[in-house]
């Protein structure tokens, strides 16, 4: 079979000197046609360099392995996964006899640490192979109809985890009642996850995550310095400066890596990135980042209560572990606000969405949208959305668009000929059994009503703090944003919260800028502040 071409930079090849690099760093090795050389399942322990013959890239569908990629002399296996410790979501195969170097995990990143080319070259490439794992549909599959919400669960749970998955569509898909009669599954047990030949009946995320490697252990350090809740572009910030400050440093989220920011297709307006950098992106270099100098990070963890013991903060999470720390970062975030609004139950678990990205494209592809608000995160939505809908209607309760957005969506949106903006204008009804079929807009100005036809409905009409974790331990302002600094009497540092040496950073905080770039200036700088903290409570 022959070498697949490298056409979007998924599959470089090393230049003479960078292997001369790796060389004397591991092992040569002779292979055999039909080796396997790296199992899908199995966390990666080396960086394998092809020197001689070719390496199918495939994944294993029982009888039969789907060739994803085929590598020949000076290019190297593996995924995001080798850098981040998740196992391996294709196997790889020797086609023929041939020799490899593999080199071991961290001799490669001694090397890479001195190589910024040599590491930019190995951290893009696997990037892309992954956007190319979730494109093609390697890696677990889901079984599930599209009217259940555990389906829906799971499925949203991979794709914010940039997890390869493939959905099997229990009311669509010819091939799913086959399965499962040959896996002996009643349908009332959907929905099910296949990995690896197990079978899970309608896990729950935590089950999910632990099957497919994406959550370790729960930490166990008796007490570590800093404990972050939250990896958005804040949590994630101070994950990144406070591990590299040399701070015993923590991080647990409840959902996935990224927060918001994570579900955001593209985002334009971030420092040195002229070219824009999706959410997802950004949060898999900041993931990485934060591990490569020894952050801890957990998802799915949960926090539900703050408490305090033997003068250290004490964070108990929902399955009961605890972890100590002597400063606490709150960077929870905020959860979407929903719509009020008749007709939506019936149909909320099929049509109604709170992020836009491939996963929602590819459920809504030709069909008309409506996106319901007037900020960033909607003008986001719309220009991604009108490349896959057949219209994008976008409804704003302002006068005018560039209100409440950046002037630049705004434009754009403006320019756009898929995209219709109904200013001054909110949703009053929505239509349908158990699919949204149409919703009802009344113009505020001049109160009528008309009917517009919708298949998916997107909200991003702000947010509420995510908070109740946090109980009574920590003041808040009226809407339940937490109080930090001046807002607060007395002399406390900008980021410091009611209680010392608890800090807020990002959307959770009150009077904060929402935006990534101040999120991630926030947890920054709570990490300066966490330091004087502990210098004075020594």
């Amino acid at each position: 079979m022959k070498e697949t071409p490298d056409l979007y930079g998924a599959y470089p090849r090393l230049d003479e000197y960078q292997l001369a690099e790796l060389t004397p760093l591991g092992e040569r090795r002779t292979t055999s046609a039909g080796e396997v050389l790296q199992q899908a399942g199995d966390p990666p322990d080396e960086f394998i360099v092809v020197l001689d013959g070719t390496v199918a890239i495939v994944q294993q569908l029982g009888q039969q392995d789907l060739v994803v990629a085929v590598h020949g002399p000076h290019r190297f296996l593996g995924e995001i996964g080798t850098l981040t410790g998740q196992p391996l979501f294709l196997a790889a195969l020797a086609q023929e006899a041939g020799e490899v170097l593999a080199v071991p995990l961290d001799r490669l990143r001694d090397l890479v640490s001195r190589d910024p080319r040599l590491a930019d070259l190995i951290l893009r490439a696997f990037l892309i192979r992954r956007s190319l794992q979730l494109t093609l549909g390697a890696g677990f599959a889901i079984i599930g109809s599209r009217f259940s919400a555990d389906t829906r669960r799971l499925r949203e749970f991979a794709a914010r985890n940039r997890l390869p998955h493939h959905w099997i569509d229990l009311e669509t898909d010819a091939e799913a009642e086959r399965l499962l009669r040959e896996l002996g599954i009643e349908r009332d047990e959907t929905p099910v996850v296949i990995w690896r030949g197990e079978v899970l009946r309608n896990p729950d995320n935590e089950r999910l995550a632990a099957a497919v490697g994406l959550r370790r252990a729960t930490p166990v350090q008796s007490v570590c310095d800093l404990i972050v809740v939250g990896a958005g572009p804040a949590g994630l910030a101070a994950a990144v400066y406070g591990a590299s400050e040399g701070l015993a440093t923590v991080v647990l989220e409840s959902v996935a890596t990224g927060g918001q920011a994570g579900t955001s297709s593209r985002i334009e307006n971030y420092l040195g990135f002229p070219a824009g950098i999706s959410g997802a992106e950004l949060a898999d270099r900041a993931e990485i980042q934060a591990r490569r100098f020894g952050a801890e990070l957990t998802v799915p963890a949960t926090a539900v209560a703050l408490e305090e013991r033997d003068g250290h903060h004490v964070v108990l999470l929902d399955n009961e572990a605890r972890i100590s720390s002597r400063a606490v970062l709150v960077a929870s975030g905020v959860r979407y606000r929903k719509l009020d609004l008749p007709g939506l139950d019936a149909v909320s678990s099929t049509s109604v969405y709170y992020a836009a990205t491939e996963l929602e494209a590819n459920l809504c592809r030709k069909d008309p949208v409506v996106i319901v608000g007037g900020g960033n995160s909607a003008g986001q939505a719309a220009v991604f959305l009108a490349q896959h809908a057949a219209e994008v209607l976008l409804v704003v309760r302002s006068n005018e668009l560039g209100q409440d957005m950046s002037r630049y969506l705004a434009d754009r949106i403006e320019r756009s000929e898929g995209i219709i903006v109904l200013a001054h204008s909110e949703l009053r009804e929505a239509h349908g059994e158990r699919a949204l079929e149409e919703v009802v807009v009344e113009d505020l100005k001049t109160g009528e009503r008309h009917v517009e036809p919708a298949k998916a409905l997107f909200v991003f009409i702000g947010g509420l703090p995510h908070v109740r974790w946090l109980g009574d331990q920590i003041l808040s302002d009226d809407r339940g944003y937490v109080l930090t600094g001046s807002q607060l009497p007395g002399e406390r540092p900008l980021l410091e919260t009611s209680r010392a040496g608890v800090f807020a950073a990002g959307d959770v905080r009150s009077g904060s800028v929402k935006r990534v770039a101040a999120a991630v200036g926030d947890g920054a700088l709570a990490i300066r502040m966490v330091h004087e903290h502990l210098g004075r409570s020594r």
